[in-house]
């Protein structure tokens, strides 16, 4: 994917609008459930304001990490636009509303193991802001854990930390569900850290399982 990115880019910036749409179609269904998680339902006109950013940046931009550059447009229009609303991020979206976003098949397939997208999105957002952002942009948005911290001004190892600590209450949340239909599961596993297998029932993708520090 990112060697892909980065011959889109090439051809965006040469002018290439097909680049620019295809460049669109990969990064916007998680940028938009990212500023979801963020603004809520004013996602859309956030990430309607990020894209135009990016086209008319694109130009000067200088390489390195497309994705991240994107979501830090993306992050710094949120907290312009919470800051404009007086508000702080929410964090804490209704499910009705991830539900009703578009998302990649292999996300899906990943999530349906156990809960839907919708209902792995909406505990994300259910867990503190910090881990929830972690967790966001590693799962939603794919990046790791010292191009997360870039994005959000923190140490790659407080990333990664705040991920580990975001997938193992997402584990216990999991665990909490299972015990209502499986009650002799319940108690399996809960003093280790999540498993692989618990980040596929999360719809997360297993390189981001949690790394101590």
């Amino acid at each position: 994917m990112p060697g892909e990115l980065d011959h889109l880019v090439s051809a965006a910036r040469a002018g290439d609008e097909d680049a620019f749409r295809q460049l669109y179609r990969t990064l916007q269904p998680g940028l938009l459930r990212y500023l979801t998680a963020l603004v809520g339902a004013d996602a859309e006109d956030v990430a309607s304001e990020t894209w135009l950013q990016v086209a008319r940046d694109l130009p000067t931009f200088t390489g390195g990490e497309f994705r991240a550059w994107a979501v830090t447009i993306a992050r710094n229009r949120a907290m312009d636009h919470l800051r404009r609303q007086r508000r702080r991020p929410a964090l804490s979206v209704p499910v009705q509303e991830l539900s009703e976003l578009a998302g990649d098949a292999d996300t899906a397939e990943r999530a349906g193991e156990t809960l839907g997208t919708e209902a792995a999105l909406a505990l994300i957002a259910s867990l503190p802001p910090r881990e929830a952002e972690a967790v966001l942009l590693r799962a939603v948005i794919g990046l790791d854990a010292e191009t997360a911290g870039r994005v959000l001004g923190r140490r790659a190892g407080a990333v990664r930390t705040a991920a580990h600590r975001g997938l193992r209450r997402l584990a216990v949340l999991l665990d909490q569900r299972g015990a209502a239909t499986a009650p002799g599961d319940a108690a399996a596993g809960q003093d280790e850290g999540p498993s692989r297998t618990d980040t596929r029932r999360a719809g997360l993708p297993p390189q981001i399982e949690p790394v101590d520090g």
